[in-house]
């Protein structure tokens, strides 16, 4: 009885770091970190206050651990779209590019939870940033922006200088980004349901507006 017990055991600690994992997520992305007592954690987990000791240390932990185990993948899945979307156009062009970026974050592989939870959790590090913005910063949000503009760089018809590339870069991103974020007030702005369709539309228009400011539509070259 002693020896099962024990073959129990490493499965119910699992679970109930998971348990905290995915309720701590919940809080942090509604209330922010600094809202949240690790207490109401582990009221949401069923949990005692040494388990998230025992688990993660402290609150601090527990936070970074929520990036690096629920963010960080989600951000992957994301990424891993965006250039598989790209590699399957065949020739990079400046449309190929801005249209595999904004299909990833629109219509890509995260659910709408997973898409609000994420969007929430940072918004909160970008009002007030801890130890996990630079986690993300610089597994994330670095590398993402370096191969856009490594893409868009390869795929303009002329020469740009860089500050204007990287310029460039942001205003594709912020775009795809908040028309990501925006969906309900989209929806009703335009009186429209964010469904399959309202998406192909406005990935469309992304593309179409990028390539205008960037001057990279072959009409725009006689082409």
């Amino acid at each position: 009885m002693v020896e099962n017990k024990r073959k129990l055991t490493p499965a119910k600690n699992g679970q109930t770091r998971d348990r905290i994992l995915d309720e701590a997520e919940v809080l942090f992305a509604r209330k922010g970190y600094h809202a949240v007592s690790v207490r109401e954690i582990t009221a949401a987990a069923t949990c005692n206050l040494a388990a998230v000791n025992y688990h993660f240390g402290n609150k601090q932990n527990l936070y970074l651990e929520v990036f690096r185990s629920r963010w960080l993948p989600r951000a992957s899945r994301v990424h891993n779209s965006f250039r598989t979307s790209l590699a399957a156009n065949g020739t990079i062009t400046p449309s190929a590019v801005v249209q595999s970026l904004a299909q990833a974050f629109l219509d890509g592989p995260l659910t709408d939870t997973e898409r609000k939870r994420h969007h929430q959790l940072i918004s909160g590090e970008l009002a007030q940033p801890t130890e996990a913005f630079d986690l993300v910063a610089d597994q994330v949000l670095q590398p993402l922006f370096n191969n856009l503009l490594d893409d868009l760089r390869a795929a303009m018809p002329y020469e740009i200088e860089n500050e204007q590339l990287a310029l460039n870069a942001f205003s594709i991103l912020a775009m795809v980004l908040y028309f990501n974020l925006a969906k309900p007030f989209i929806s009703r702005f335009t009186g429209y349901a964010f469904d399959d369709k309202l998406k192909a539309r406005l990935i469309n228009h992304i593309v179409d507006f990028s390539l205008n400011g960037l001057a990279a539509n072959p009409k725009e070259h006689g082409k």
